[in-house]
């Protein structure tokens, strides 16, 4: 069996109208039309995964750091992945990585965002990108 045999073709469709419409999507929906689409087309839709699950654990789960920690690590993998398809994306990782770091310091986890920190800034060093805005 293929890859694609495992692929639900109603969910691609439904995604990809739920992201043309012209509703204006909750973090949850985007979340859930990205995790699909970045299934088919990675390359066009992994590098927005990220984004879309900070927001849905800001906005979601803000009382539940647990589950916004995981959100987060679901989007630095997301991140993580996309950088490993296409060189020169080293800008999202990094954001990714703020954005990971941002919800261990909310819990008080000081040696993991010393860990991340370092990350960020080896990411700065070698390949120029930014420092995210605060």
């Amino acid at each position: 069996m293929t890859h694609m045999a495992h692929i639900n073709h109603d969910a691609v469709l439904r995604a990809r109208v739920a992201l043309l419409g012209s509703q204006t999507l909750t973090a949850r929906q985007k979340v859930a039309a990205y995790r699909v689409l970045a299934q088919v087309s990675p390359l066009a839709y992994l590098h927005r995964l990220p984004e879309a699950l900070y927001e849905y654990s800001k906005q979601d789960f803000a009382h539940r750091p647990d589950i916004a920690l995981a959100l987060r690590a679901e989007g630095l993998d997301a991140a993580r992945r996309r950088c490993g398809l296409e060189t020169g994306r080293a800008q999202l990782l990094v954001e990714a990585l703020h954005y990971y770091g941002e919800q261990l310091a909310l819990m008080e986890r000081a040696e993991e965002v010393d860990e991340v920190e370092r990350e960020i800034a080896a990411l700065i060093a070698s390949t120029g990108a930014k420092r995210p805005r605060t």
